[in-house]
């Protein structure tokens, strides 16, 4: 169709905004041959959507059940070129390269993006060309952009708290009763930001007869909330393992520490239908059949550190180099992507025709802590 290139390019190249901000850029339009066009329009849309479906039902009755939730943002259409800013059906483009600029007003309160296996906080922008007598293939191209909703810890009461649990369970073995197995989990504060670390200690008391295996998890817990139901998704951060610990023992673990990687701010806030947290756990596992026992506390995960920890921070490079002059320092927050991977963002709309970003991953702040460590 004479369409040699089709792209959208931002002025901002890291494409990671904040809510107010302005986005900016070009839509480019290069064609080798003359083209006739309806109309060339921009789609700017965030919204989020949850989806997933289940089987419920007996044996004889086994059906699939769907569970959708959408909220929009904002969802705003603009026409650059043909049929709405005037005229008829039938424009012609000429062949060569064509520039459409745009620029959009973000709106206040945007949750951070978010991509999820059951759903999303998604902010695109489309540009789709419209052209007479083709029906089921009307060009697109794409491009996806990261929103980031500030979380300060400072303004979070609990992030300077520590926080701990203890839990047990009693083991059971045929007709013998077994003691118990108890574990405790403590951090000293629950706020962090990412590229900290979160160091925990733990104490077990194995007073079953079986040896048991401990371990600590960091998971990402996300409740996706559809109109009729809700349903949790974990995704396994990091694990740490111990050595086992045999019947009758006790056991003291501290430490340990987990660094943070890029992640999207506890709460996911402005958002009424994703909710995410973070929980760390202290897994100890029986020998044998017996379920394990999970001792979870939950920590906050924002994207502006407590002052606490930057002065900690700053007292650690004095330390470190004493001749040099005083200042503030702090680490500077940098912009990593999320390591849980891309997600294809392509729609129900695209298809052939469809160009640009379809592989995109939100992008987070992280803030290197490495001169301290």
């Amino acid at each position: 169709m004479g369409l040699r290139n089709f792209q959208i390019n931002l002025d901002n190249s890291k494409g990671i905004f904040v809510s107010g901000e302005t986005v900016s850029g070009r839509a480019t339009l290069d064609l080798e041959s003359e083209m006739k066009v309806r109309e060339i329009s921009l789609a700017f849309v965030g919204k989020s959507n949850v989806h997933w479906s289940e089987r419920q039902g007996s044996s004889d009755n086994r059906h699939t059940v769907f569970y959708t939730a959408t909220e929009y943002y904002f969802n705003n259409v603009v026409c650059v070129f043909g049929k709405g800013l005037g005229g008829g059906d039938e424009h012609f483009l000429q062949p060569g390269q064509h520039v459409f600029p745009f620029s959009f007003v973000l709106p206040p309160n945007l949750p951070s993006s978010f991509e999820g296996g059951k759903g999303h906080v998604r902010y695109t922008i489309r540009v789709s060309i419209d052209r007479p007598w083709r029906f089921d293939d009307n060009t697109h191209t794409i491009l996806a952009f990261t929103v980031l909703s500030a979380l300060d810890l400072n303004q979070e009461p609990l992030a300077t708290n520590g926080a701990d649990a203890t839990d047990s369970k009693m083991l059971c073995c045929w007709c013998c009763e077994s003691g118990p197995i108890t574990g405790t989990i403590k951090v000293n504060r629950v706020g962090y930001v990412p590229g900290e670390s979160v160091y925990f200690e733990a104490s077990v008391q194995n007073m079953s007869n079986r040896a048991c295996r401990m371990y600590a998890t960091l998971d990402m817990v996300t409740t996706f909330h559809a109109t009729t139901k809700s349903c949790n998704s974990f995704y396994r951060i990091n694990t740490t393992p111990h050595q086992d610990l045999q019947p009758g023992d006790s056991e003291v673990w501290g430490g340990e520490r987990f660094i943070l990687p890029p992640l999207p701010p506890s709460y996911l806030a402005g958002c009424n239908i994703i909710d995410v947290r973070y929980i760390l756990k202290l897994v100890l596992v029986p020998s044998g059949t017996s379920m394990p026992l999970h001792v979870p506390v939950e920590i906050i995960i924002g994207t502006i550190p407590l002052q606490s920890a930057v002065e900690q921070y700053q007292q650690t490079l004095a330390s470190a180099h004493p001749s040099a002059p005083p200042q503030v320092a702090m680490p500077a927050p940098s912009y990593n992507e999320s390591i849980m991977g891309s997600t294809n963002i392509a729609g129900e709309e695209d298809g052939e025709q469809t160009q640009g970003q379809l592989d995109f991953t939100p992008t987070y702040t992280y803030y290197d802590w490495s001169k301290s460590a």
